[in-house]
């Protein structure tokens, strides 16, 4: 008899439970049914094949799941101007402020400090606040994976890199780049040149150019948001490692792949937080193994034998066992920077990569 009662309430208090979870699980989902009004501020355009299309991607599938009204400000300038776009924003419903550019930072936060009842949303930030999160993606490591790419195809040894500004995010994926490569080919080299733009294209055609004229570049790589590299990298017959967003489309006889991002990975689980008052004003760096980051399906210009090494190393990216940035790593003026068996601390990567690795030369080191 005590079996059958134990057998009873057991089955009962699954029931409960069962009950439970689905009321839960309903309370969650009913807080879309209302729609939720975001603002998101751009450096670019929604359509400029680049950073800024890659948030809209990511923003308009989370829409789609989470009943969002995004109102997109585009080509703000990082000044007081984008300020009075996210007043605008606040005044007209929105809960939730999005802006995409690092230089967006001071005005920000003023903003965020000035109206705790929004939540707001900071790309390539490095200040938090109650209501203020900052975040990235290691999209470093799939640049390692397009170094290796990039070190397989070349002929002449000689990789082109077109970099926007000489600060700790470009200078990491400069470094995670080239270890790619030399993994591979430890004979190549990879030539830097600094735009100091990252939309202008006048400025990133010049690099291209002084690139393209001073080395014998056959693979061109970017860090940077503007066109113009790809562009005419393949009016000269040159292959490209794009960024940002899968470009193959627009250039079939010269592109390679792109590191890319699946924004949505990040905004969805984010956005849904703030619906539920789950909120953290916290600083996020996810990596391959959330899907944020990623490399661009490769395009039939790239050697059939590259994909089985990329695989190779993307598997040990998963695992959790490695990353890029595991020494021994030299850095290209013959000092050991991190030894055998060691690894940088995030805090170092995301502050203080102010070298370059064995194989890297720019303006400055030539």
């Amino acid at each position: 008899m005590k079996k059958i009662l134990l057998t009873i309430l057991t089955f009962a208090c699954v029931i409960v439970a069962g009950i439970f979870w689905i009321r839960i699980n309903q309370q969650e989902t009913d807080i879309t049914k209302t729609q939720t009004k975001v603002g998101v501020i751009l450096n670019g355009t929604v359509d400029d094949h680049s950073w800024g299309e890659s948030h809209y991607n990511g923003l308009e599938i989370s829409a789609k799941e989470l009943n969002l009204n995004v109102i997109y400000k585009e080509n703000i300038p990082e000044d007081e101007n984008c300020m009075e776009m996210m007043e605008e924003l606040i005044a007209d419903g929105c809960k939730i402020i999005i802006c995409n550019s690092f230089g967006y930072g001071t005005w920000e936060l003023e903003c965020a400090q000035k109206h705790p009842e929004v939540y707001f949303f900071h790309a390539t930030g490095v200040e938090e606040l109650d209501n203020l999160a900052t975040y990235f993606g290691r999209i470093y490591q799939m640049r390692y994976l397009s170094g290796i790419v990039a070190g397989m195809q070349t002929e002449t040894n000689e990789i082109g890199y077109v970099a926007a500004l000489p600060i700790a995010e470009v200078n990491r994926g400069i470094n995670a780049f080239t270890l790619g490569v030399r993994l591979v080919n430890p004979q190549a080299t990879v030539y830097v040149k600094w735009s100091d733009s990252w939309t202008g294209e006048e400025e990133n055609a010049r690099a291209t150019t002084e690139l393209i004229e001073e080395h014998q570049i056959d693979v061109l790589a970017i860090h940077t948001d503007a066109m113009s590299p790809l562009e005419i990298a393949d009016e000269n017959g040159i292959w490209t490692i794009g960024y940002n967003v899968d470009n193959s489309d627009r250039f079939p006889d010269t592109y390679l792949t792109a590191p890319v991002w699946n924004w949505e990975c990040f905004y969805e689980p984010r956005i849904l937080e703030c619906l539920q008052g789950k909120f953290q004003g916290v600083h996020y760096w996810e990596g391959v193994e959330t899907g944020i980051v990623d490399l661009a399906p490769f395009t039939k210009n790239v050697k059939p034998q590259i994909a089985e090494k990329v695989e190779e190393e993307r598997s040990r990216l998963m695992s959790g066992m490695f990353d890029v940035f595991y020494g021994p790593i030299m850095d290209n003026e013959g000092n050991m920077r991190v030894k055998e068996g060691r690894s940088m601390t995030d805090a170092a990567m995301l502050n203080d990569f102010f070298w370059y690795v064995e194989g890297v030369v720019t303006d400055e080191t030539k």
